[in-house]
């Protein structure tokens, strides 16, 4: 039977809120590198005590002045920094619309911090923090702490990479919608949904 603090975002986490996020970047050096794309999913829980990805939240991001660009990385994630039809808006802007429904779900579910959720999520918590220090926006999320899906996926089903452990899940993935960060968030949410509750199910069974 699910216990009443599986029913609960605050208990399962000891206060914290997952969040999924993903990032796009103009490299992989979070001092010299700019924020292009960020996704976040912030996750619900049904009376059952699963988890499910309830709402997506995006925005195209100006890069901030000064920031160098790796040809190999905007090849990769395809991305044109200084394309007007992006509908870029400046970092802090950013930032501050993407945090508001975060600090809303943390009154919400009573938890004290957000903890960033993602696939190799210290690259994203790094470039996030970097962020946050420039532009000084209150952050909900813990300064260090973070669940790493690709760890997680590494431990259940023996992939790191996000297509194949996908795959492993049992869930749908399109390369061709591969590192838009709005795909790649939703599909890292549904990855982490499913680990979770696959792992609850397997707890309560063996209890």
């Amino acid at each position: 039977m699910t216990s009443n603090k599986s029913r609960s975002i605050k208990e399962r986490f000891r206060g914290y809120l997952p969040v999924v996020v993903d990032i796009e970047t103009s490299g992989v050096d979070p001092h010299q590198h700019a924020l292009l794309e960020i996704s976040q999913v912030l996750l619900t829980l049904d009376e059952a005590g699963d988890y499910h990805p309830e709402k997506t939240y995006f925005e195209h991001i100006i890069p901030f002045e000064g920031a160098t660009f790796d040809p190999k990385s905007l090849a990769f994630n395809q991305i044109d920094p200084h394309q007007a039809l992006r509908f870029a808006i400046d970092e802090k802007t950013a930032l501050k619309q993407l945090f508001e429904p975060i600090f809303k779900a943390l009154k919400q579910h009573h938890c004290q911090r957000a903890v960033l959720v993602g696939h190799n999520a210290w690259f994203d918590l790094l470039f996030l923090k970097e962020a946050i220090a420039r532009t000084k926006v209150k952050s909900p999320f813990h300064a260090f702490t973070c669940f790493d899906t690709a760890s997680l996926a590494g431990l259940i089903y023996g992939q790191t990479v996000l297509a194949k452990a996908l795959e492993a899940a049992n869930i749908p993935f399109d390369s061709k919608e591969a590192h838009s960060a709005i795909y790649d968030a939703e599909k890292t949410a549904e990855l982490f949904c499913k680990m979770v509750n696959t792992w609850r199910r397997l707890s309560e069974k063996f209890a």
